[in-house]
């Protein structure tokens, strides 16, 4: 049925647009083609993706509170809330993964709610990017995190560095 649309409309397919052009804000392409933004994510060309079962959202996080400062970010459909800070340590309790600590970034987050994380890297508004999105059972992200930029515009390298061997190791 999508694929009627998408001829009706003159689009191409999704997983051919993103072989072609895998740039673009996720949610919007979702909301273009009608699926999930993790259908989007999972449309990728593999090269741009690793997908890993949400149970080892603690081990990613944990590892991710290593990285020094990121980019925290929660995107619905009426707001992109972006926090940048250390990822503090966290632990259960009382049904959620509580994150405190001297940061700006802190809350509490339903872990069981994650069904998959993605590591993505794809170009993002004509520059290299990097994110760890964590997915909930209705394919739409719970947050993302980004690896930080310095001041010219330039992932930081030792977070790059640290994204890509997690995204390894998890693979």
């Amino acid at each position: 049925m999508a694929e009627l649309s998408e001829a009706a409309s003159g689009r191409p397919p999704l997983a051919e647009r993103l072989a072609r052009n895998a740039d673009g804000i996720l949610e919007q392409i979702a909301a273009e083609y009608g699926v999930s933004t993790l259908d989007v994510v999972r449309a990728l060309p593999e090269a741009h993706r690793t997908l890993v079962d949400g149970a080892r959202f603690q081990d990613v996080m944990t590892a991710i509170g290593d990285w020094g400062p990121i980019l925290f970010i929660v995107h619905t459909r009426h707001i992109v809330l972006e926090c940048e800070g250390v990822l503090p340590p966290g632990s259960f309790g009382r049904g959620y993964y509580n994150i405190h600590g001297d940061s700006p970034i802190g809350g509490h987050i339903r872990a069981e709610g994650c069904k998959t994380i993605a590591f993505v890297s794809r170009p993002f508004m004509g520059r290299e990017s990097r994110s760890v999105q964590f997915f909930s059972e209705d394919g739409e992200a719970m947050f993302k995190i980004f690896v930080r930029r310095d001041e010219a515009r330039n992932l930081i390298a030792d977070q790059v560095a640290r994204f890509d061997a997690l995204s390894r190791d998890l693979s």
